[in-house]
């Protein structure tokens, strides 16, 4: 029997072995690893893309949510965990356990079953790999402002870099305005001037009708025939909006996207366990303390600075209505909580990453002996210490994101979609870094989204493995299952690249796999309980108190999923009507 020391490499999995559990608090640190590894694949989607565009649609109302959706889940994550730990089985063996209708058949000689809830799994996991091409995507756009391949990627560059430019110079004239500080207007008014003489025609008109739909939205009417006209208008100066925004289109970012998806295809292919989590724990950690470091700096600007009552508002539970362009924050936001913190994917591979770290390889095949118990549970406290610790990080950082996004995006009307998504974030970081912003901003968001793409790649890699084993597509053996995670660490990667290519909207491409997500929460919900009482080993049964956090914690993931669920059949029969 071994004791704990810090693992130096990758123990193969065939090695059956026993390992005591850290008993001491620094030798606990030591083993925490997989909580990192899944920080590192929510950093990038949920907290920069998601969480920044709930706060530019909500302002500060849902900082709320945003706190709730972080701390909620973990008592359903770590219930995962004791379930592969007490079982030594995958978290897909346990939620195709769960009671239910199910699908019966034969492969490979042997009966198969697969219940409703893993029909819903392979669902969500396909709307999972589309987001990873929203964020391949976006990690295209981030290489492509920085370094562009083509004369018309430094063109479409330098376009959108200018409206972005003439959104924020507005938003200060406002803002001044609304202080009564004069010689601050007429200095970005004068800002305004200069970059409008050395704009092209076509970016003139651009801006002009932009400036016209955005006078006809923040001009309420009660008359329904002025109203209807109004967004008549709207919709056709949008549209030529857009015919304008296609003249700078650009394709570099699919080109950098497919370098980078051939890139991660080989550095997946060849690295393990160890190599993953140091790569992701290092791209994630610098970028997030620069993003707090921002958030710090800005409030000693009069202009971007949040006050108490905002931060207050924001805490106080209240919905805010739809924004002045239709748009339903809500909506945005609880597709938002679906993948921010430990989101569905996440919850499922966390036990995976257990597996391989070796809380649940060291603890040993379940039985009745005393060193059994004790060795599971060392082995549940180190994890929860991980879950509980990875929880601070990535709070933090979703909180800066967000509070950023209400700031800086909200305050000046910018929403981050389309091909335009990263040049609209890296506004977050030009009142506190001004002419540097850009690249410091590119430089993280490639960070941070990179380390999501290559650590989510790696995650699904595993868990939709053991998911084809379970739906009976590879036969049920060690070597069989091996091969498959190599095959998927390569052919994932370039799925995610053939998303991108055939739907470039990335923050769309997030935000529809934050509804699929949102959606199996109750799901997973109904599954930590079902282990939480018919599963677990009674020795390591929790307190009154844990129980307490778990149902609370079901419920507002059951209300969350539910809510969403409904608003988007609603929105389908409204259609269809």
């Amino acid at each position: 029997m071994s004791e704990a020391t810090p693992p130096s490499g990758d123990a193969p999995d065939d090695i059956d072995i026993t390992v005591e559990p850290p008993t001491r608090f620094w030798q606990t640190l030591s083993w925490l690893g997989p909580g990192l590894i899944v920080a590192g694949s929510i950093v990038g989607s949920g907290e920069l893309i998601a969480t920044t565009k709930t706060g530019a649609e909500a302002g500060f109302s849902l900082l709320w949510l945003i706190i709730l959706g972080c701390i909620i889940k973990v008592f359903v994550q770590v219930e995962f965990g004791r379930y592969t730990i007490t079982s030594g089985k995958t978290a897909l063996d346990g939620l195709n356990e769960i009671p239910g209708p199910a699908v019966k058949f034969r492969a490979w000689g042997q009966p198969y079953r697969v219940n409703w809830l893993m029909i819903y799994w392979l669902v969500m996991t396909i709307a999972s790999l589309a987001q990873l091409g929203g964020i391949v995507g976006a990690v295209g756009q981030a290489l492509q402002i920085s370094i562009p391949i083509t004369e018309t990627g430094r063109i479409s560059n330098e376009f959108a870099k200018a409206q972005a430019d003439f959104q924020f110079q507005e938003t200060l004239a406002r803002l001044a305005e609304g202080r009564g500080d004069t010689e601050a207007v007429v200095q970005a008014q004068n800002h305004l001037k200069e970059l409008e003489a050395n704009q092209s025609p076509e970016a003139l008109e651009y801006l002009k009708l932009r400036r016209q739909v955005q006078a006809l939205q923040q001009t309420p009417t009660t008359d329904e025939v002025a109203a209807t006209e109004s967004k008549a208008k709207i919709v056709e100066m949008q549209a030529s909006m857009q015919s304008i925004q296609s003249q700078f289109s650009s394709n570099d970012d699919k080109i950098w996207a497919g370098i980078i998806a051939v890139l991660t295809a080989g550095l997946l292919y060849m690295g393990r366990y160890h190599f993953i989590q140091n790569f992701s724990t290092i791209l994630v950690a610098g970028f997030t303390l620069v993003t707090i470091g921002n958030l710090v700096a800005l409030q000693f600007s009069p202009d971007w600075a949040i006050s108490g009552s905002e931060v207050l508002k924001g805490l106080s539970f209240s919905l805010p209505g739809n924004t002045l362009a239709g748009i339903n924050p809500v909506v945005t936001a609880l597709a938002t909580f679906g993948i921010i913190g430990v989101g569905a994917a996440e919850l499922i591979a966390y036990p995976y990453w257990c597996v391989e770290k070796g809380y649940a390889r060291f603890t040993g095949k379940r039985d009745e002996s005393e060193g059994w118990a004790r060795r599971a549970t060392g082995w549940l406290k180190v994890m929860q210490w991980d879950a509980w610790g990875s929880m601070l990080v990535y709070t933090f950082a979703t909180i800066a994101f967000y509070l950023l996004g209400a700031a800086i995006l909200g305050r000046s009307g910018l929403n981050p979609e389309k091909s335009e998504l990263i040049r609209t974030l890296s506004v977050m970081y030009e009142p506190v870094f001004g002419s540097i912003a850009p690249t410091l901003f590119l430089f993280g968001a490639f960070a941070v989204l990179y380390s999501t793409f290559f650590v989510a790649n790696a995650g699904h890699a595993r868990v939709d493995a053991d998911g084809v084993r379970l739906f009976g597509v590879i036969p049920p053996t060690n070597r069989a299952l091996h091969n498959t995670v190599s095959v998927f660490n390569i052919a994932f990667p370039l799925f995610c690249l053939t998303v991108y290519v055939l739907i470039p909207h990335p923050a769309q491409l997030v935000l529809l796999s934050g509804v699929m997500q949102a959606i199996m929460l109750p799901m997973l919900s109904v599954a930590a309980l079902f282990y939480r009482y018919r599963r677990i080993d009674m020795r390591l049964r929790p307190g009154l108190l844990w129980d307490a956090g778990l149902w609370l914690s079901s419920l507002g993931m059951t209300i969350a999923g539910g809510y969403l669920f409904y608003s988007e059949v609603s929105k389908v029969i409204a259609k269809l009507g």
